[in-house]
């Protein structure tokens, strides 16, 4: 007989209000019950002046969860009964979680608590963290738990609530109903992938091949373009040929192909470059480490590498590799073709 999942929290914790944190956190406090609390917490103290202030400013049509700052991610774990993280590296989570003094684990007391860490980083650190999690229960009747939920759909999916999560969580376990419902007020597919660190293996994946498919694309545009052919006819002929990808019907590269993307805004937001670069190490890291081979993996982050320390791409969404490249740049033209392809 299955076990009853456990009921949904009535206190929150959120730790990590970043390019995707504060988003994600948004969409947490406006879905969750008003009777609920949520306590936050960020090392930088402005952007939790940020949010609070972004929650005191809204004009509000229903009451929302109570929203609380804390000191200390120690603090947190203390009046919360779910914490979700999501920081930059493997350093910062062990940090958040793993500090004697002010991580979630000296809060004492993890007796039942849910442990969810969206954060994209390396297997072994997220390994153990969560041997440190199960280590750290008072009671063997109330086992804290930790689930690692990395995330998919940039900053633009975390604003609109559309995340996809990739959860280190077996199909068949209690508490996958609890962790699609608080997960499922920030995005719309939640899928779980397997036991501990295997959403980490799926995300470490889909994000090599992302940055290969976004990498080939910015090369496909780019020769195309210097053979003659429209970039908007280029990028609308790769939709219905063997070529289509989501990168180039959704943030193609080329400024102006996509209107409404990044890469039409300058690369400004999105996710940036030197996070794909790390992404791709910390993928070819772990290829090496299980025996995958990679013909493209080094050719690939030597590319975001490099484009991470050009001063016109550093910063940028990743896309703006195609700058790197030495991409051609619109003309012009591109406006008056997409007008005309409506007709």
């Amino acid at each position: 007989m299955s076990l009853e999942p456990p009921p949904f929290p009535t206190s929150l914790g959120f730790i990590g209000l970043g390019a995707m944190g504060f988003p994600m956190l948004t969409n947490l406090w406006m879905q969750t019950e008003a009777e609920s609390t949520i306590h936050i917490y960020d090392v930088d103290s402005t952007v939790l002046d940020k949010f609070i202030n972004q929650v005191n400013g809204w004009v509000k049509e229903k009451t929302y969860a109570t929203i609380i700052r804390a000191g200390s991610a120690r603090e947190v774990c203390e009046k919360s009964d779910c914490i979700i993280s999501i920081v930059p590296e493997g350093s910062h989570v062990r940090d958040v979680y793993l500090n004697p003094q002010t991580g979630l684990l000296a809060c004492g007391n993890t007796s039942n608590k849910i442990f969810i860490d969206c954060s994209t980083i390396d297997i072994t650190t997220s390994l153990q963290v969560s041997a440190a999690v199960k280590a750290s229960m008072n009671n063997p009747a109330s086992t804290p738990v930790f689930f690692d939920a990395p995330v998919s759909g940039g900053t633009a999916g975390a604003s609109k609530g559309t995340l996809t999560f990739m959860l280190g969580c077996d199909s068949n376990s209690s508490y996958l109903p609890l962790l699609r419902r608080i997960l499922g007020t920030m995005g719309t597919n939640i899928h779980p992938m397997g036991g501990p660190s295997l959403g980490l293996a799926s995300k470490l994946s889909n994000n090599y091949l992302s940055g290969m498919i976004a990498l080939a694309t910015s090369e496909a545009m780019n020769l195309g373009m210097r053979l003659g052919v429209d970039s908007l006819a280029l990028s609308r002929c790769f939709q219905t040929s063997s070529g289509a990808n989501w990168v180039n019907e959704t943030v193609n590269p080329v400024p102006g192909v996509c209107p409404d993307a990044v890469t039409s805004r300058g690369y400004d937001g999105g996710f940036k470059v030197q996070l794909m670069k790390k992404d791709m190490g910390l993928a070819i890291n772990a290829a090496r480490e299980v025996g995958a081979k990679l013909v493209l993996g080094d050719a690939g982050l030597s590319a975001y590498a490099a484009a991470s320390e050009d001063p016109r791409c550093r910063d940028k969404d990743s896309r703006v590799v195609y700058r790197w490249l030495g991409g051609v740049e619109p003309d012009g033209k591109e406006k008056k073709y997409h007008e005309n392809s409506k007709k």
